[in-house]
């Protein structure tokens, strides 16, 4: 089916408010984040798709940094919740405390209780605590108590994570890997760029000069116009054959569910808004099938334990990326 592309895009879609906001965010966090890939494009886009991201990679490549200058960007709450072998559930979603003027007891938010949560170094925790953001990631509440506690909108989870093979890790299991909806690689910054960091050009040492872009009700609006960029029923098949690919290929023992690409297909979205456009071209699914599909599949165990597995997935779903034709 050959992909129609629409001659009258951006018409009452796309307003010039929130084109310049977006523009600006972007340039403000290149100034701070340096990085060779396209981890800053993909972290927006997680936060105009209704998201969240996992940052995965070696420490001291500006993982936190990221999630800290995204954060600073939307004028509303921001929580940072340190991940450690000790954290318990309670620490994260919060507790009830029974108040003895009132005879009754009280619920006491815990963290979790944000616009943007930095889950940092989330495979440090047990798995016990970590299936307490299950909930919270997925219907936008906690239940503690029998009782459920509704989260503020927006709500987007930015968790950053070493590799598995490092000491005091644990891997997180696909329930949770399945609610974030981009995994972000950071890489190392060319040599001009890690310059920069060394000189207090860029870093940690310019996080106090970003200025919020966006307040809550604003970057909600934006997440409702993700929703709105057209789709042509070809992309959409495009989509399908990415993801029925993924099922068939021998090396993968898990492909991609329904959820994973219903996750692709807003992802698309918020791209297309992030170029200005209200409507997809391909390759808005082609440049976000693996960042989309690589933390849901499984690879057979000859591949080895951890980041192995992880690196191999990435090749996987790039050979079946470039192997899928594009519409035209």
């Amino acid at each position: 089916m050959p992909f129609s592309r629409p001659e009258n895009y951006a018409t009452g879609v796309l307003a010039p408010i929130p084109a310049a906001a977006l523009a600006r965010m972007e340039q403000q966090l290149r100034r701070v984040v340096r990085t060779a890939g396209d981890s800053i494009r993909l972290v927006l886009i997680a936060l105009l798709a209704d998201g969240h991201v996992l940052i995965e990679d070696v420490p001291g490549v500006g993982k936190t940094t990221l999630a800290q200058a995204v954060s600073r960007l939307l004028a509303g709450s921001f929580q940072r919740i340190q991940f450690t072998s000790d954290l318990l559930p309670s620490d994260v979603t919060g507790i009830s405390i029974y108040n003895q003027g009132r005879q009754q007891f009280e619920f006491h938010p815990g963290p979790i209780f944000a616009n943007v949560v930095l889950a940092d170094e989330i495979n440090r925790t047990t798995p016990k605590t970590q299936s307490a953001l299950l909930e919270a990631m997925s219907e936008r509440q906690v239940t503690v108590d029998n009782a459920s506690h509704e989260l503020p909108r927006p709500f987007v989870v930015i968790a950053t994570q070493n590799p598995v093979e490092h000491h005091g890790t644990y891997p997180l299991p696909e329930s949770q890997l399945d609610r974030f909806l981009l995994r972000v690689r950071m890489g190392y910054p060319p040599k001009a760029d890690e310059k920069a960091i060394l000189l207090g050009q860029a870093g940690n040492s310019l996080l106090p000069e970003i200025t919020p872009v966006l307040d809550p009700a604003q970057a909600i609006e934006l997440q409702q116009l993700v929703r709105q960029v057209r789709v042509d029923d070809a992309l959409v098949e495009y989509e399908l054959q990415l993801v029925e690919a993924t099922r068939r290929h021998p090396a993968l023992r898990l492909g991609v569910s329904p959820r994973g690409a219903a996750m692709l297909h807003r992802a698309a979205q918020a791209a297309a808004l992030l170029d200005g456009r209200d409507y997809c071209v391909p390759q808005d699914f082609k440049r976000l099938a693996v960042a989309a599909f690589a933390h849901r599949v499984a690879l057979g165990t000859q591949y080895g334990p951890g980041n192995l597995q992880s690196e191999a997935a990435d090749l996987i779903l790039a050979e079946i990326r470039d192997a899928v034709p594009v519409p035209e």
